[in-house]
C-alpha cells in the first residue's frame, strides 16, 4: 500500500475491504467486511489472524490524537514506521484527517539519515519504537528544531533512555495501544515535555472507557475499538464479529486519575518456583541496570521448561553485545534477585531473532534455545 493513496478521500470513501499487508488470496466476500481496514496480527494459535478496523474507527481515533497533540493544517506528519502496522498506518491516517502533510522516510533506518530527513523535510510529528529512539541516543544525534512530538509505541521506552532524549532535544512521549484499538488508547500530552521523562503513568485518550476485569487485566470500550477478527480456519477463512461492548486486552495495569501504567502481558506470566513472574519486568530492568547501553531489540529473557521450578528464566542476548557489558549487567541484576526471578547462565544467538518493529520473537528464541 502507498502512503500517498491514504491522502485522498477516494480511499476513505471506498467501502470495498482492504489488508493494510500482504494478504494471502483473496479477501472474503463478506457483508462485515465492508468499509474495513485489515491488519495482521499473532494469533495464539498459530493460524492466520487479521484485525478488522471500521475506517471510521481509524479516524475516530486519528481525530484523538490530533487533538491532544495539538495537530494542525501547516503541522507535519513523518511516517517512519512499516504501513502494514497500525502505528505507522494511524499516522498517515492522522496527517490526512488534519489536512496537513505527510511525508514517508523511505530509505533503510539509520538515525543520522532520519535526523537529516526531519530536518530537511520540517517534521513537526512523527512516531516511533524504542529500538529508534535507543539509536538516535547511542549516536548522540541532536533533534531539529520544529520537531514537537515523538510518540513512541510498540514497548516501553526507559526513562534513562527516555530522558537522555529529551537531552539531546527530541520530544519522546510515551504512548499505549493496540491494533485493536486503531492505535493509541492513552499518550503522554505535550505538556509532559516541560518535566523529566517518566514512562508511566500514561494519560487515557477521552474517546476511551476503561476498567478493570480478572487478574486486573485492562478492558476498553469506545468508537475506535476493532469490528472483529477473519482467521484462517485451514483453507477458509472464518469472520469473528466482535460481539460485546468491552474488549479483553490481555494486559495488567494500574489505573488510576493520572493514567495508565502498564504491567506486562497476562498470557506472558509464569509459574517458577511457585511464583507468577513476568519475564518482560526482568528485560525492563537489565534495560534500565545498562543505564542506557543495551537496546531493547538486543535481549530477552525466555522461560524455558525446568523440571523442579515449573520454569526457569534465561537471559538471551544478541552476538554484538559487550560481552562485559553483559557480564556487569548480570552482576549487579543478581546482587538483588530473589529465587524465583534468578537467571540461569546468558544464551548468545546470532542474531537474536527479531519482528520488523525490533520486538523479540519469543516462540523462535525459545525454540532456538530448546534445541
Amino acid at each position: 500500500m502507498d502512503p500517498a493513496s491514504l491522502m485522498h478521500s477516494d480511499f476513505w470513501n471506498d467501502s470495498a475491504p482492504c489488508a493494510a499487508g500482504r494478504f494471502t488470496g483473496a479477501i472474503p466476500d463478506l457483508a462485515e467486511l465492508r468499509a474495513q481496514v485489515l491488519f495482521e496480527t499473532s494469533g495464539s494459535s498459530g493460524k492466520p489472524k487479521w484485525i478488522a478496523l471500521g475506517k471510521h474507527a481509524l479516524r475516530v481515533s486519528a481525530d484523538a490524537v490530533n487533538a491532544h497533540l495539538d495537530v494542525t493544517v501547516s503541522s507535519c506528519w513523518g511516517l517512519a514506521l512499516p504501513l502494514h502496522h497500525v502505528g505507522g498506518f494511524g499516522v498517515a491516517s492522522r496527517a490526512f484527517a488534519a489536512g496537513c502533510r505527510l511525508e514517508h522516510f523511505a530509505p533503510r533506518w539509520q538515525p543520522e539519515t532520519f535526523t537529516r530527513w526531519i530536518a530537511d523535510f520540517q517534521i513537526t510529528h512523527t512516531s516511533l519504537v524504542p529500538t529508534q529512539v535507543h539509536d538516535l541516543v547511542a549516536g548522540q544525534h541532536r533533534a531539529p528544531q520544529g520537531l514537537r512530538a515523538i510518540v513512541v509505541g510498540g514497548g516501553r521506552l526507559d526513562t534513562t533512555t527516555g530522558r537522555a532524549a529529551r537531552a539531546l532535544g527530541w520530544p519522546v512521549l510515551a504512548s499505549y495501544g493496540m491494533t485493536e484499538a486503531a492505535s493509541q488508547i492513552a499518550t503522554q500530552p505535550l505538556a509532559a515535555l516541560d518535566a523529566p521523562y517518566e514512562s508511566a503513568p500514561i494519560p487515557v485518550l477521552p474517546i476511551w472507557q476503561t476498567k478493570f476485569g480478572d487478574d486486573d487485566q485492562l478492558l476498553i470500550a469506545g468508537p475506535a475499538l476493532f469490528s472483529g477478527t477473519l482467521i484462517c480456519d485451514g483453507e477458509a477463512w472464518i469472520y469473528h464479529a466482535r460481539s460485546l461492548p468491552w474488549h479483553e486486552t490481555r494486559d495488567r495495569v494500574q489505573l488510576e486519575a493520572r493514567g495508565i501504567t502498564p504491567l506486562g502481558r497476562i498470557d506472558s506470566m509464569v509459574k517458577v518456583l511457585g511464583e507468577l513472574i513476568d519475564p518482560q519486568s526482568i528485560e525492563h530492568e537489565l534495560l534500565t541496570l545498562s543505564n542506557g547501553k543495551l537496546s531493547p531489540q538486543r535481549i530477552a529473557v525466555i522461560a524455558v521448561p525446568d523440571p523442579r521450578g515449573e520454569h526457569a528464566l534465561v537471559p538471551v542476548f544478541d552476538a554484538s553485545v559487550d560481552r562485559d557489558l553483559m557480564r556487569q549487567i548480570l552482576a549487579y541484576y543478581s546482587e538483588g534477585a530473589p529465587g524465583p526471578r534468578r537467571l540461569r547462565q546468558p544464551v548468545i544467538l546470532e542474531p537474536l531473532p527479531l519482528s520488523p518493529l525490533g520486538k523479540p520473537l519469543r516462540a523462535e528464541i525459545l525454540r532456538m534455545i530448546c534445541e
